[in-house]
């Protein structure tokens, strides 16, 4: 069907401000099914510090989501709502959670006058002498700074950003003060393959029938920066699809074994459901050092123009010297702590005693209370058909 109606986006060049009704009015002269639009694939990176998660659907604020519809509205670059618009998310990453490599996808407007189902055709071709919205650069210039689209990708509209995705790779990063990473990376690798992962996760009986799941990569690797000595150091593991918390679950009992209170068998153990059907309480790792790394596809390759990269390396060196220049205050006020001979020595004392006492107390996971079993915990609920395992 060919289109004849284009409404202009709020290109990158001129943000032009209109009067919110002046463009409710603009929008609502031109019936959606006549605004040229494709079906695209966004790649997004974000700080998750400060949010809520990833999904507005917990309807706790802010969360990503809800900033990118936010931005997306206000470019005008969606055509209706996001009902309308063959919304889907690769990742729907917990509160504190950060990314480099989220992708989303749904239909954008478009200077295309008629939508190809092509996923190559027209990313580069000049339309009308035109070339296609610049989606990168509207959007970040829309977007709070701590998150920011990457690049974009025309896909075919069978694609769905979840289950189309091959491959996610994620990093969790720590210091190693005392921590033994031969005996982490050892145990580590023992979750590469096919494994019941209920042990090493949230349940969610409800909505997950199946705990199988499979990781292709793991690895324990230094990275370059330390601080005062300290080593900063890596998590890198890489799957088909990960359960709620399964990184941080993951994460916490390789810190046990690096502090030499857990064996290495113990993951072994752990992923042996029919031996420990019933998970040992524990605290999850941290979720800040968490960053969703990268979601893989198939024939997607996400283009970005030469101006939206020149302007995205500007803002990630802003950011990251205005990070390092807060890291530096926090540093001055430790400098700034009172000597230990100005602090009451019997106070000194008496938490010394208790840090001692604290860090010698562990309770084998095998020997702890334990969650109730995924058998228990269905049985609470009415039968629900068998769900298909993503792994």
């Amino acid at each position: 069907m060919e289109v004849k109606h284009d409404v202009p986006v709020l290109d990158s060049g001129s943000l032009v401000r209109r009067s919110r009704r002046g463009r409710k009015r603009a929008d609502k002269s031109i019936p959606t099914h006549l605004i040229s639009k494709r079906y695209v694939a966004l790649k997004i990176m974000y700080f998750g510090k400060r949010f809520y998660g990833f999904s507005a659907e917990a309807q706790m604020e802010p969360s990503i989501e809800s900033e990118i519809f936010k931005a997306l509205e206000r470019t005008r670059l969606l055509v209706g709502d996001k009902k309308d618009s063959n919304y889907s998310r690769c990742g729907r990453t917990d509160k504190g959670v950060s990314s480099t490599g989220q992708v989303i996808a749904l239909f954008l407007r478009s200077r295309l006058k008629t939508p190809s189902l092509d996923s190559e055709a027209h990313a580069n071709e000049k339309i009308n002498g035109r070339p296609e919205y610049d989606y990168v650069r509207v959007l970040n210039r829309a977007l709070p700074d701590d998150i920011r689209v990457l690049g974009w990708s025309p896909v075919p509209v069978d694609f769905h950003a979840r289950f189309s995705c091959s491959a996610r790779e994620y990093k969790y990063f720590f210091w190693r003060q005392n921590l033994n990473l031969s005996a982490m990376d050892i145990a580590g690798k023992k979750f590469i393959g096919e494994h019941d992962f209920r042990n090493f996760c949230k349940m969610d009986v409800a909505n997950v029938h199946c705990y199988t799941r499979r990781v292709t990569f793991f690895e324990v690797s230094p990275c370059q920066n330390s601080h005062e000595g300290d080593q900063l150091c890596t998590f890198t593991m890489r799957g088909s699809a990960f359960l709620w918390h399964q990184i941080r679950a993951m994460v916490a009992v390789l810190f046990m074994i690096g502090q030499g209170v857990e064996s290495v068998d113990v993951i072994d153990t752990l992923l042996d459901t029919k031996k420990t059907p019933r998970k040992p309480q524990y605290l999850l790792a941290s979720e800040i050092p968490l960053v969703l790394r990268t979601c893989e596809f198939e024939n997607v390759n996400f283009i970005c123009s030469s101006g939206a990269a020149e302007s995205l390396k500007s803002h990630f060196k802003k950011e990251s010297l205005t990070y390092q220049l807060e890291s530096v205050i926090f540093q001055e006020a430790l400098r700034n702590c009172l000597p230990i001979g100005n602090v009451l020595t019997d106070q000194i004392s008496f938490n010394s005693e208790e840090k001692k006492k604290k860090s010698a107390i562990h309770v084998p996971l095998l020997s702890r209370p334990t969650e109730p079993s995924y058998e228990e915990r269905s049985a609470k609920l009415k039968p629900r058909e068998q769900e298909t395992c993503p792994v």
